[in-house]
């Protein structure tokens, strides 16, 4: 087992969670985290004292080769999560995802290989499927890339990929489908129902209501990187993480309106619809793979498994202390 591991994007929503996960597993973690002013450490910022005092916490920025070769040095394994993610934001900010989505991974790429690292999980996405042309999405689905976020994720996933062929560098891909749960921002769809509601909205703004999406608790797609991290198998592969259960944004909305005890009218708002030919319709994993090669599973599977995840996370976000950390009354883009 890998002991001292690093965790680029330590200071994000999955970040964050995996950190914590590492460090009460008795690893000895290097969180690598976006340098800024403020010395934020991000989410790390809301873990316990105890979680905070056992990371060596490495500020830096993911495009600069020099800083992340550095922070990998005597690491046993790499957890690379660090990106940028949001899809809106992408259609305006393009080169920013190729520096950070595609050089980010090189620089982590040649830092592993120049280390010797000997496990790299590298962080893929499920939008590099773009709409399921077959469900269940096996690892086999062509990669289409619908938006410039998932495009420079599919050039970071072949960059793995060929690492992996041409230099023998110990990598695995793991693509987490939709993953939700406490400390997500706002800018994806269910911390933006739940937000709205919780500030006492009753008008929800969306946008487009009919794709469905499988969504995957964070536990599970934490557990699903340890998973790997702790195999033997896999090297070379790519491996989904998701439910297997598929609902639609529409749904979903009435679902957490349900549970919240909410009567709400939703609508679609222009500016919070993608492109048409950038939206993706469908999504829906087949994690046989994962199972095979790591026996992982989820633990909150199918409609039953969605709705006690949604409790967890309309609890987390409803606490008025967590709220008060977001902006519920714009558009996140």
């Amino acid at each position: 087992m890998a002991k001292t591991v690093l965790v680029t994007g330590a200071d994000g929503f999955i970040g964050s969670h995996l950190t914590e996960s590492l460090v009460k597993a008795g690893y000895s973690v290097r969180a690598f985290v976006l340098y800024n002013s403020f010395s934020s450490w991000g989410w790390l910022d809301h873990t316990a004292k105890d979680v905070r005092d056992a990371l060596d916490v490495w500020a830096g920025d993911i495009r600069d080769a020099h800083r992340v070769r550095e922070s990998a040095k005597g690491c046993d394994a790499i957890l690379h999560l660090a990106a940028l993610i949001a899809i809106p934001y992408s259609y305006h900010s393009p080169e920013s995802y190729v520096e950070t989505n595609v050089r980010g991974t090189l620089n982590v790429l040649q830092a592993a290989r120049d280390h010797g690292v000997a496990r790299v999980i590298h962080t893929s996405t499920s939008e590099v499927y773009g709409t399921a042309q077959f469900v269940p999405i096996t690892e086999a689905h062509p990669l289409q890339g619908q938006s410039p976020y998932s495009a420079t994720k599919i050039g970071a996933d072949q960059l793995a990929r060929s690492f992996h062929a041409s230099f023998g560098v110990p990598v695995v891909t793991v693509r987490p489908f939709n993953t939700y749960g406490p400390r997500q921002s706002a800018r994806a769809v269910i911390p933006t129902i739940i937000t709205q509601l919780a500030a006492g909205n009753r008008e929800l703004r969306l946008g487009a209501l009919r794709p469905t999406r499988d969504f995957s608790y964070v536990e599970d797609t934490v557990c699903g990187f340890v998973s790997a991290l702790e195999s033997q198998a896999g090297l070379g592969e790519v491996v989904n993480l998701g439910s297997g259960f598929e609902i639609s944004i529409g749904d979903t909305a009435k679902l957490i309106a349900r549970l919240m005890q909410a009567d709400a009218e939703i609508s679609s708002e222009e500016a919070r619809i993608r492109p048409a030919d950038s939206e993706v319709e469908r999504l829906w994993a087949d994690t046989t793979k994962a199972k095979e090669l790591f026996g992982w599973r989820p633990g909150y599977a199918g409609r039953e498994g969605f709705e006690r995840g949604l409790v967890k996370t309309i609890d987390w976000f409803s606490d008025p202390a967590n709220l008060a950390l977001y902006k519920t009354g714009i558009y996140n883009v």
